[in-house]
């Protein structure tokens, strides 16, 4: 970070701890640092200790977040949270855990949705504090016009993240966003936010995501020597970073 007004941040990735990505902590916050990302908001599925573990390592970089499927369907993102939210409470519950922490409601690729699409962004955009209005996970290009349409309806903060999952996906979507430290700031900041899409992912890396997670998963199903326990995210740390 060079002293500017302005800062270049990441409002969605991911890293090992979700499921479908393969990032650790460590080459995420060097990867961002590489792609002149001032801040990072890591926002694993349902999982708070990798983004624990980053700001760890880099504290002046990383936002702690998290991205929560909701009973619902849609999912929402907390920023600046401390303690996991749990996944499939009704999505008015799930703003309001996140409130509980003083975080910051983050509505993620609301129209990015195979099933009933329309539906799940009113959930998300009717409690969202900033709107994600491009992500560059959201290949097909009208699923961000969307997004910027009912954020600019609503008169909401437009935002962008890459929702990286790989290393190299970190800042192809990033916000312009006044200087900032807490909540609040960011908060007071995003009405000047400036969303800004470099590269759109496409779908092939969703794929490889899926992939991913199939081979942890049949990693998991494999049976363990005798006397071994199953090593999970939280016990990998030293791996990780």
């Amino acid at each position: 970070m060079d002293g500017r007004s302005d800062l270049r941040v990441d409002l969605h990735t991911h890293t090992r701890w979700s499921p479908d990505a393969v990032t650790t902590p460590a080459d995420l916050v060097e990867r961002a640092a590489e792609v002149g990302l001032d801040r990072v908001a890591v926002t694993d599925h349902g999982e708070v200790e990798g983004a624990l573990v980053a700001r760890s390592l880099d504290p002046a970089r990383v936002i702690v977040g998290e991205e929560i499927r909701c009973r619902c369907g849609t999912e929402l993102i907390g920023l600046f949270l401390e303690d996991r939210i749990p996944t499939g409470l009704d999505v008015r519950e799930t703003a309001a855990r996140i409130a509980d922490q003083g975080g910051v409601v983050y509505a993620p690729h609301p129209y990015a949705y195979a099933r009933r699409p329309r539906e799940r962004a009113r959930a998300a955009l009717a409690l969202a504090e900033a709107v994600e209005v491009a992500n560059a996970r959201a290949f097909l290009p009208l699923w961000n016009r969307w997004a910027r349409r009912g954020a600019g309806a609503l008169g909401l903060p437009a935002c962008a993240g890459s929702d990286a999952h790989f290393p190299m996906e970190l800042g192809r979507a990033y916000s312009v966003i006044p200087t900032f430290r807490t909540a609040d700031e960011l908060r007071a900041s995003l009405a000047r936010s400036r969303p800004v899409l470099r590269q759109l992912t496409g779908p092939w890396m969703h794929v490889a995501s899926m992939a991913a997670k199939a081979g942890r998963m049949a990693a998991r199903a494999l049976p363990l020597p005798v006397g071994e326990a199953r090593r999970g995210p939280s016990l990998e740390v030293a791996e990780k970073v």
